[in-house]
């Protein structure tokens, strides 16, 4: 195929520098194979009337009337759109384009992708839908895989593709929960587990010792599981679970990621996680030993779940007590295992429980217990009691996870931060509005009590590199904290407007920092527009939010309430940044072109703004300062109500005290969670279902 050999040649260099004009070459390329296949239409109507009666689209003109949608089409065409790499359009049109049932004609371009997504979302509002195609083509927002892909479709999968789901201690919230992530993932969804409350191996049962068989039994059933309903065999399932670190259990859980495990008891697909409170640091910083508990007899002497105690508080007090079985493990060389582990695997993921709930809005409402697949979602949890056979069960309170992120360099450029925040926040607000899972009654009764969404942002990196700006210096910092200052005000402030137009506010509301005006504090006190001439002069061209004006927003709100409980996520973002040409999420590159292979072909990406002047501001992750990696992101966190999925890069020069420190530095600088640990010479695979 000529566009894979075009796209090849960029990496022969000529006069020194990569032939980046090739990728171009082999874009066009794959174009002209794209119009050969592209199925054609006499114009935009018939198009769609077609694709309706043939069971392709769902019918847009019970909604809108023809002028409308030909009015929206247009917009969507005008705007000349050309992908602006080999892997955007190669990566659209194989993963993302509507195809004949048989695949073998395309049924879309990226515009008619756009117009589906937008008539769908704005639900019979033309206004609306305009706004949408508008930030869609100008790529200043993009949905995350599952609405981008689905939305529109007649046969179409959901919208949101991630939830989070807690294990009550009992073998009936066991079953419950492995037939939610069987169903869950049949639909494509990536599920999150929570085993933190399950007796550990060798409790009693029932006042028969030794019968429990603790966790790792469980991760078993979860990891068949998802290997059973894996859509059809379209995609793998893909689930990962937690496990607080005061667990009895957590040296058997860690164990199950090691190379030499015991068939038994290894696990190849499931993703583990961490959920590491702050009395652990305690403890490590001390070099003192930490305790491990049962969580059973923890409920029997406290009436309480272990995972539900406030352990940096009550540590002590569970160490006292006669009746509840421990055991001490030294805190330091648990670090140690840690980082060891994550080098031979990736894994465990690490959140920071303490952060997490310090920080939390709604601490009166409920505590944040764990997160997501990919380690940016922080949101309250309650378990399910499920009944025997004839008995009610209390459904609690589960997650889904809604995402979608800006483009950092075209909501910049093109100097609409503040309609690009409003209007993403529409489109996620109409996403959670339309999701109705009923496979979750925890999730599906979260989402209607909170319309929680998650707000993300890409190519901060390319944004950086553009501007002759390094990702560890202060001038990134400083960037990085106005630009989320501010990502986070216009989010309130859209937040407050749709509570006021609907008159409805989250569940709860009354209860939350936002209410009493606490959350508003810092923004009171602190202005946070640019510090530095250089970071001052790429905002020139727009308004940053004053403590004037937060002190408005903050009366607005007190005044209206939100809709929405929880509204920012910094999630990874994989395909979709390619397709916008954006580095990934908030991340550093790798490698400046980067390797890809999908199948039998290996594509290579050019990272966007590459050229001999910003090919030095492209400094690979590898070779960063992982400390300043981590002081970017905690200029951040604070101004994400959710998390940040950040990953660490280290290689076989790093030792695993040096990886230890890092994660103790990330804890100290407020992190919520860390995501995988990436090792030079180690590959993991994505994290495909929570991915924007």
């Amino acid at each position: 195929m000529r566009y894979l050999e075009l796209n090849s040649a960029v990496l022969h260099k000529k006069d020194g520098f990569f032939q980046l004009e090739k990728d171009r070459e082999a874009a066009q390329a794959f174009e002209a194979e794209v119009e050969q296949k592209l199925r054609k239409f006499s114009d935009p109507i018939q198009r769609l009337k077609a694709l309706i009666s043939e069971g392709y689209y769902e019918d847009f003109f019970a909604r809108y009337g023809e002028e409308e949608v030909l009015e929206l089409s247009d917009l969507a065409y005008s705007y000349g759109f050309r992908f602006q790499s080999f892997m955007a359009i190669s990566k659209f049109y194989k993963d993302y384009a509507l195809k004949t049932d048989d695949k073998k004609q395309y049924l879309e371009r990226y515009e008619d992708r756009v117009l589906a997504v937008a008539l769908h979302l704005a639900q019979g509002n033309p206004a609306k839908a305009r706004a949408y195609v508008e930030a869609l083509m100008e790529q200043r927002y993009q949905p995350a895989t599952p609405t981008f892909l689905n939305a529109g479709r007649a046969r179409r999968g959901e919208l949101v593709s991630c939830f989070l789901l807690e294990l009550d201690d009992s073998l009936n919230s066991i079953g419950y929960n492995l037939n939610q992530a069987m169903q869950l993932s049949k639909i494509g969804g990536g599920v999150a587990l929570n085993l933190s409350k399950l007796r550990a191996k060798g409790e009693p049962i029932k006042g028969v010792a030794h019968a429990a068989k603790g966790v790792v039994p469980v991760m078993k059933l979860l990891e068949d599981a998802f290997n059973y309903a894996d859509q059809m065999g379209q995609r793998k399932g893909a689930g990962a679970v937690y496990l607080n670190i005061f667990h009895w259990d957590v040296e058997d859980f860690l164990d199950t990621k090691k190379i030499n495990a015991d068939e038994k008891s290894r696990i190849q697909t499931l993703s583990l996680g961490l959920i590491v409170p702050a009395k652990f640091f305690e403890l490590a910083e001390r070099g003192v030993d930490f305790y491990v508990f049962a969580p059973y007899s923890v409920y029997q002497a406290f009436g309480e779940h272990l995972d539900d105690m406030d352990i940096d508080r009550r540590y002590e007090e569970l160490v006292a007590h006669p009746a509840v079985k421990k055991r001490p493990l030294s805190a330091r060389a648990m670090l140690t295992r840690i980082a060891q582990t994550q080098f031979e695997s990736g894994y465990p993921y690490i959140i920071y429980k303490s952060n997490a709930n310090q920080a939390h809005p709604l601490k009166r409402l409920g505590q944040i217990k764990m997160s997501n697949l990919c380690t940016e979602i922080f949101q309250l949890q309650t378990p399910s009691v499920i009944g025997d056979y004839g008995e009610p069960d209390q459904i609690g309170y589960d997650i889904n996870c809604n995402l979608g992120s800006l483009n950092i360099v075209n909501v910049m450029e093109s100097g609409k931060l503040q309609e690009s925040v409003h209007t993403a926040m529409d489109l996620l607000t109409a996403v959670s509005d339309l999701s109705d899972i009923r496979n979750t009654p925890g999730a599906h009764k979260a989402n209607r009590a909170f319309h929680a969404v998650g707000l993300g942002a890409m190519n901060l990196h390319g944004f950086l590199a553009k501007n002759r700006i390094r990702y560890e210096s202060e001038e990134a910092r400083d960037f990085a904290r106005s630009f989320f200052a501010a990502v986070n005000f216009y989010s309130l402030e859209r937040s407050m407007q749709i509570a006021q137009e609907r008159g409805v506010s989250f569940e709860g509301f009354e209860l939350s920092e936002y209410a009493s005006g606490a959350y508003f504090e810092r923004y009171l006190a602190e202005d946070f527009r640019p510090r530095s001439d250089v970071v001052r002069a790429l905002f020139a061209h727009l308004e940053l939010p004053s403590p004037a004006d937060w002190a408005r927003l903050q009366a607005e709100v007190q005044k209206h309430g939100l809709y929405h409980a929880y509204r920012l996520a910094i999630a990874p973002t994989a395909s979709i940044s390619y397709i916008q040409n954006a580095t990934p999420s908030i991340q550093p590159i790798v490698e400046v072109v980067e390797t890809r292979t999908y199948g039998n072909a290996t594509t290579y990406y050019p990272v966007p703004f590459l050229s001999e002047e910003t090919y030095w501001y492209y400094k690979s992750a590898y070779h960063m300062n992982m400390y300043r990696l981590i002081d970017l992101v905690a200029e951040i966190q604070p101004h994400v109500d959710q998390g940040i999925s950040t990953v660490l890069y280290v290689t076989s020069e790093t030792s695993t005290r040096e990886l230890a420190r890092l994660y103790v530095y990330a804890e100290r600088k407020g992190l919520k969670s860390l995501y995988y640990t990436r090792a030079k010479n180690l590959s993991v695979e994505e994290c495909v279902s929570c991915a924007v």
